[in-house]
C-alpha cells in the first residue's frame, strides 16, 4: 500500500516499481483478448495510464489485481469495438467433433497450446470466448458488452468451442 501510496503522490520511481509489479499480470489479461503481443502491449499500457489517473479509488490492497484485471479486460474490449470493421470472420464448414470429452487426449497439451488455439481464433470468437468461459459472463451481459444480441454471443462460443477442438485436436 506504501507503493501505491507513493504513486499517488507522482513518485515516478513508484509507478515503476507498481508497473514492474504487475506487468506480467496485465500482460497475460490482455493477450487472452488479442492475436498479438503488439496489441496487447498496447492495450496494458493504456490500460496502466488509466490505472494512475484512477489509483486513488483504491483503499484496499487486496482488490488491486481484480481492479487491474478489470481495466485491461475493459481496454481490450474497447480495443476489439474500434476494431471490429477490421475483422474478418473464417467460418470452418466442418468443425471437429473427434475426442470430444475425451479428457485424457486433452490433458496432453500444454497452456502454451490452448493459449496459442485461443489467440488463433477470430477476434470476435476470442473475445466472447473469453468473456464467458474464463471471466465468467453471461450471454446476456456479453451481449451488452458487445454491442451484439444474446444469440450472437450464444453463436460465436459455439464456434469457437469447435474451432478450438478442430485446433487443439491438430496439436496431438
Amino acid at each position: 500500500m506504501e507503493v501505491v501510496k507513493d504513486c499517488l503522490k507522482g513518485n515516478e520511481k513508484a509507478m515503476k516499481i507498481f508497473y514492474e509489479h504487475f506487468h506480467g499480470f496485465a500482460l497475460s489479461a490482455c493477450m487472452s483478448y488479442c492475436e498479438n503481443r503488439e496489441d496487447a502491449l498496447e492495450i496494458m499500457n493504456d490500460g496502466f495510464l488509466k490505472v494512475f489517473k484512477n489509483l486513488d479509488k483504491i483503499d484496499n490492497i487486496d482488490s488491486i489485481k481484480p481492479w487491474l484485471r478489470r481495466i485491461m479486460i475493459n481496454g481490450a474490449i474497447d480495443h476489439y469495438r474500434k476494431n471490429i470493421h477490421k475483422q474478418s470472420t473464417e467460418l470452418s464448414e466442418n468443425i471437429a467433433e473427434s475426442n470430444y470429452g475425451d479428457e485424457s487426449v486433452y490433458a496432453k497439451l500444454s497452456s502454451e497450446d490452448i493459449m496459442s488455439a485461443i489467440q488463433s481464433l477470430p477476434a470476435n470468437y476470442r473475445v466472447v470466448f473469453n468473456l464467458y468461459a474464463i471471466e465468467g459472463y453471461s450471454h446476456k451481459e456479453i451481449g451488452e458488452m458487445l454491442n451484439i444480441a444474446e444469440s450472437t454471443s450464444r453463436a460465436n462460443l459455439s464456434l469457437a468451442n469447435g474451432l478450438l477442438r478442430q485446433k487443439l485436436t491438430k496439436r496431438l
